[in-house]
């Protein structure tokens, strides 16, 4: 029987209300950010943590690692991404809808998840609620042991209710082609209206700002990550990241460790450094698809770093964390071609995509592939 009172915990629903106010009023981004600093943290006292309990034979390695930093700041009410970077983005979605955005990006004001919304406080009350939204459906998801990580869903589905709740298309225009993105390569712009000339008059079949875009108007197709959506590209940097986490995740036995390592490298795009690439959603199920090759026996949240190398083969860890990077690198270009593309707000391609390479990694480990699925829920199998 699902356990569903942590849904009604008051405190809980407290403080995820102060995360996602919180995440509104850093920007969506940022808050993430933090997340992946909090989750190095986080991983690495961890890993001292069960170094040093697997040195002195003390307890059971892991004993002193349990400092809660991963689980309950980076992951819990603060900086869950589907409480304080869900929230943030509902926030931006409704300060766009409310005409308080004039961040200047080159897409609708809703999509700029880098954009701080400060102090005001409906916004910070509309994060605030979409915090308590997100601690739900992960909860929810957690309850029911839904094989794929809960709080990735939760970002997803917190996205389209948030389309849904102020008015936004859940696709977009797709008059183009669903996954077509050849007119943003070709510059070509969205027409709304008449466009007014400095005589009053109206010249049709000119661009205009829409959204609080640039005034040049929106592009007809607007990639998530423009130096990031060409196939090939997305490929391979899958693959390099994929190998790279599961490396770490081989020396260290940590399934996060590379994720905080990718959200935290995101400081950089955040202060405009032009083609840092997004690779959170390659690394986390690649890391964590790596130690899925540990016998079941071997419970890698305990085993001491020292130890990882005896319970997980290496060159086959790499080459599973690979494939798991290009295959989660792939399903998030779908997902922003088909959900970011053509509307007009925030919906999460990298978590989109965690929720397909883990539910990947969830079913091998039911069907015998795997044996285990390390964090991944497997329905309580």
């Amino acid at each position: 029987m699902a356990d569903l009172s942590p849904l009604f915990a008051v405190e809980m629903l407290i403080a995820a209300f102060a995360g996602g106010a919180f995440g509104a009023a850093l920007g969506a981004l940022p808050a993430f950010i933090f997340t992946g600093f909090m989750v190095i943290a986080g991983e690495s006292a961890n890993i001292i943590g069960k170094a040093v309990a697997g040195a002195s034979q003390s307890g059971p390695a892991g004993e002193l690692a349990a400092v809660g930093i991963t689980g309950s700041i980076a992951f819990g009410a603060p900086f869950s991404p589907a409480i304080s970077f869900a929230g943030g983005a509902a926030a931006a979605a409704y300060a766009a809808k409310r005409g308080y955005m004039e961040s200047g990006f080159d897409y609708h004001n809703a999509k700029d998840i880098a954009f701080a919304q400060g102090t005001k406080p409906d916004v910070l009350a509309v994060g605030g609620l979409f915090g308590i939204i997100g601690y739900w459906l992960t909860e929810l998801s957690a309850a029911f042991a839904m094989p794929y990580d809960p709080i990735a869903m939760g970002v997803v589905l917190s996205a389209i209710i948030h389309r849904l709740v102020f008015g936004y298309d859940i696709i977009g225009d797709t008059g183009k082609g669903l996954l077509n993105m050849k007119p943003f390569e070709d510059g070509s712009r969205r027409i709304i209206g008449e466009a007014a000339t400095e005589d009053g008059e109206t010249t049709p079949d000119e661009p205009v700002a829409d959204g609080g875009a640039t005034a040049q108007g929106r592009f007809v197709v607007e990639p998530w990550l423009p130096h990031q959506y060409k196939w090939a590209n997305v490929a391979t940097i899958g693959l390099v990241v994929g190998i790279l986490a599961a490396f770490i995740a081989y020396e260290t036995g940590s399934p996060f460790l590379a994720f905080g390592i990718s959200a935290a490298s995101l400081v950089f795009l955040n202060c405009g450094v032009e083609k840092i690439p997004v690779t959170h959603h390659m690394s986390l199920p690649a890391s964590t698809a790596a130690l899925a090759l540990a016998p079941a026996s071997a419970s890698v949240s305990q085993i001491p770093p020292s130890e990882v190398a005896a319970a997980v083969p290496l060159l086959p860890a790499l080459v599973v964390g690979g494939i798991f990077g290009v295959v989660c690198a792939l399903a998030g270009e779908v997902v922003q071609r088909v959900f970011y593309a053509h509307a007009d707000t925030h919906l999460d391609p990298p978590a989109a995509a965690i929720v397909v390479g883990t539910l990947l990694i969830a079913v091998l480990t039911i069907l015998g592939v795997f044996p285990q699925a390390v964090w991944v829920p497997t329905f309580g199998l």
